[in-house]
């Protein structure tokens, strides 16, 4: 693979990052620790290594469909859609506060997912595939952060 391949992989593995660095800002915290959570929530330790290994999956897959198409089309405007999507649930969630705008945030992003797959199968199937763990690990997060939602009432107040 020569150097004009690799540069657009960094830009999209950065562009994954990019998403993901919201964590860093909006740490769940005290605030977070003392929400009522289901018993089958997994431990914090998972979520960093999980998170970690489906951005990097998630920005080879916007490379694999980049390579063939280009920015042409929707695929990757809907890609973009989901990054932009997935990286405001962290502020949403954890900065705001706010279970109930952090679900109606994770819903979109799900969906969007879902179209991200459907446009890309057609361009390049691995790089649809990539992206069924991301969907699977977001479809998971959806039905905790909805948990956490109904679990703290208190949380949002009218």
């Amino acid at each position: 693979m020569d150097a004009d391949s690799w540069v657009p992989l960094l830009g999209f593995i950065a562009a994954s990052f990019l998403a993901a660095m919201t964590g860093s800002f909006f740490r769940p915290g005290e605030w977070y620790e003392r929400l009522n959570k289901p018993s089958w929530r997994p431990p914090n330790r998972l979520f960093a290594p999980v998170w970690t290994v489906l951005y990097v999956m998630i920005a080879v897959s916007g490379w694999l469909v980049w390579r063939e198409v280009g920015f042409a089309g929707a695929a990757l405007t809907v890609y973009a859609l989901q990054l932009v999507l997935n990286a405001a649930w962290t502020p949403l969630f954890f900065g705001l506060h706010r279970p109930d705008l952090g679900f109606f945030d994770i819903v979109l992003v799900w969906l969007s997912i879902v179209a991200t797959i459907v446009l890309f199968i057609p361009i390049h199937v691995g790089a649809g595939l990539l992206l069924v763990p991301y969907l699977a690990w977001v479809t998971f997060a959806t039905a905790l952060n909805f948990a956490v939602w109904r679990l703290n009432p208190e949380v949002v107040r009218p």
